[in-house]
C-alpha cells in the first residue's frame, strides 16, 4: 500500500503542477472566465485582493506549490486540502456547464466538470489518509485518556500513602499513649 501511495501521489499532483505553471505563466488566458467566481471571492473574504488576474496568479501559485508538496510527500495532507480548496474557484470559473448552449461544448465542460469532482475527492482521500499512523484526533484523545489514568492512579498512590502515613501516626500516638503514667 506504501508504494501505491508514493506512485499515487505524483500522479494526483501533476494536473495540478502543469495547469498552475500554465497558467502563471499566462494569466490572463484564464481571467474573463475566472472574474465572477473571483469576484465573488474576493466580495465574500475581505483579505483577498479585488484584482482578478493578481487571484488567478494566486490560485495558480497555491496550485504549483501545493502539487510540489504532495508531489515530493512533503506535509501531503495539507497539501491536498490547499488544492482542494483550489480546484473549486477553477472548477466553477472553468466549467460551468451549465452555462454552456452548444450542446458538444456543453458535454466537453460537464466532463471537465465531473473529472475535477474526482480529483476532489481524491484529493480529500489523500487529506484524510494518515499512511497507517493514526489521526492527530485519535492520538490527543488517547494522550488525554492515559493522563487521566496516570493522575487517577498517582492519585489513588497518594491517598494509599497518606493513610498509611495516618496509620502509622495513629499506632505511634497509641504507643505513646500506652507509656504514659495516668495521673
Amino acid at each position: 500500500m506504501a508504494i501505491l501511495r508514493t506512485a499515487a501521489r505524483p500522479l494526483l499532483a501533476s494536473v495540478f503542477i502543469s495547469g498552475g505553471l500554465r497558467t502563471l505563466r499566462d494569466p490572463h488566458s484564464v481571467t474573463a472566465a475566472a472574474d465572477p467566481v473571483a469576484q465573488l471571492a474576493a466580495g465574500r473574504v475581505p483579505q483577498l485582493p479585488n484584482d482578478t488576474v493578481r487571484l488567478v496568479r494566486i490560485n495558480s501559485a497555491v496550485q504549483v506549490g501545493a502539487g510540489v508538496l504532495l508531489a515530493t510527500g512533503h506535509a501531503p495532507r495539507v497539501a491536498a486540502l490547499a488544492l482542494a480548496a483550489s480546484l473549486v474557484p477553477t472548477t466553477l470559473a472553468g466549467h460551468a456547464w451549465w452555462k454552456t448552449e452548444d450542446p458538444e461544448e456543453r458535454a466537453r465542460q460537464r466532463v471537465q466538470f465531473t473529472k475535477n469532482l474526482s480529483l476532489f475527492g481524491g484529493l480529500l482521500i489523500a487529506a484524510a489518509d494518515t499512511h497507517g499512523k493514526p489521526s492527530l484526533a485519535y492520538r490527543s484523545r488517547a494522550a488525554a485518556t492515559a493522563g487521566r489514568r496516570s493522575a487517577r492512579k498517582a492519585g489513588q498512590a497518594v491517598g494509599t500513602a497518606v493513610a498509611d502515613r495516618a496509620e502509622e501516626v495513629r499506632s505511634a500516638a497509641d504507643s505513646v499513649r500506652g507509656h504514659l503514667p495516668i495521673g
